[in-house]
């Protein structure tokens, strides 16, 4: 099995799809590319990809709506946008849709790559470090492929961000969860309105949690937070 970062490319313009696959293939990269939305989509639900490079401007599916898409079927996947518009309140969309990064054309390959290595290295690292997909929180069990709360005979089902951001607090049980690294890994950007967001999903953690008095999500000013577990 390859060890190399497999990507999908969604690029209309034939000229510049092929030369982006080309030089991220000579950098070990594995590319699949494709030239509009709809085929972009149908390519992200039958392989596995750990990152995404979407042009904005696409017949058929704009960038926006395939990468909403995208995030509705695997919320962690890092995206990466492709646009000729430099204009804020695109940028500001996309980011709020979960991008990672936002690069305008014409594009820098050597830009490219490095803001790729970048992302890769935040985000995937992160999941080779643990694939556990379930975990016990006190008298909780936590199934996140299913995004369901148990505890005896209450099941509680939760959001994909909810879920997201428990099993990063469960991945790091006891330790400080980094704030800024989990609203980038996550939202894509650390701005005010994704700040508010992760309050009000630690808040209905918390309210999930709270029939078990030894679980705790702690808030640490100015860091982030910690799930504590008393044995």
């Amino acid at each position: 099995m390859s060890d190399r970062i497999r990507i999908l490319l969604v690029e209309d313009d034939s000229n510049l799809g092929y030369i982006l696959r080309e030089y991220l293939q000579v950098h070990d990269f594995d590319v699949d590319w494709v030239k509009d939305g709809e085929k972009g989509l149908e390519a992200f639900k039958t392989n596995i990809y750990e990152l995404c490079i979407l042009d904005v401007m696409m017949p058929k599916m704009d960038g926006f709506t395939l990468a909403e898409k995208i995030k509705n079927h695997s919320s962690s996947v890092p995206l990466i946008f492709l646009t000729a518009k430099a204009l804020k309140i695109d940028k500001l969309k996309g980011f709020k849709i979960g991008a990672d990064d936002y690069i305008v054309k014409p594009v820098d390959e050597e830009e490219l790559i490095a803001r790729i290595n970048a992302i890769i290295k935040r985000t995937v690292g992160i999941k080779e470090v643990d694939q556990a997909n379930s975990f016990e929180i006190g008298t909780y069990y936590f199934d996140y492929e299913n995004q369901v709360l148990i505890r005896g005979n209450k099941r509680q089902t939760i959001t994909i961000k909810e879920a997201d951001i428990l099993k990063q607090l469960c991945l790091k049980k006891g330790q400080i969860l980094d704030r800024e690294t989990t609203l980038k890994a996550l939202w894509g950007e650390s701005d005010y309105f994704n700040r508010r967001s992760m309050d009000v999903f630690i808040s209905k953690l918390r309210k999930y949690l709270n029939e078990d008095a030894n679980v705790k999500i702690t808030n640490v000013h100015g860091r982030g937070f910690i799930l504590d577990i008393q044995e």
